[in-house]
């Protein structure tokens, strides 16, 4: 019984390894599965229903790790739900398969933005407009993104600026 066991845990192992085939897809070469399940996923995003969303871009990633679509689209629903941090690690991801992914690079410098990182999302300004040569209309977002932050940064430090305190004094009448 227990060499049965090995051999199918061995057939599994070895099931998940590249196969020669996997190594000459090219990188813009999805498995049709994953593509499916992003697809599938989009729906779901634009239902509203982002955890569905998550759970469809997740294993579109454990079909084809490859889809940088699907980490993308990850990070735009970590965005979406308020978890900068985790949006800008996915987004740093789909950059180590396409360093010059224009929609990667400016999400997660929208991302920084949103953390308050705005010298971090003005580097990740100046790299998208080294490669978008022309105005691209994720730089123009990213540049929106900036001045909003920097806005809501002036207002909170003007509120943080004490008021002056007018002392009243009162005088007993005897």
């Amino acid at each position: 019984m227990r060499v049965g066991f090995l051999a199918v845990a061995a057939g599994l192992v070895l099931a998940s390894l590249p196969t020669a085939s996997d190594a000459q897809r090219a990188d813009n070469d999805i498995l049709p599965r994953s593509t499916a399940l992003q697809e599938e996923g989009v729906k779901a995003q634009g239902a509203g229903d982002l955890d569905r969303a998550i759970d469809y871009y997740e294993s579109a990633l454990a079909a084809d790790p490859r889809n940088r679509s699907a980490i993308i689209a990850l990070a735009q629903v970590a965005r979406a739900q308020g978890l900068p941090g985790k949006a800008i690690g996915l987004y740093r991801e789909a950059q180590l398969l396409e360093p010059n992914d224009i929609v990667a690079l400016t999400g997660e410098g929208e991302a920084l933005a949103d953390k308050g990182a705005l010298e971090l999302a003005r580097a990740k300004l100046a790299d998208a407009q080294r490669i978008c040569a022309s105005k691209c209309p994720q730089v123009a977002a990213l540049e929106k993104a900036i001045l909003a932050s920097d806005s809501k940064r002036v207002v909170a430090a003007e509120t943080l600026v004490p008021k002056p305190v007018v002392a009243t004094v009162t005088t007993s009448q005897n």
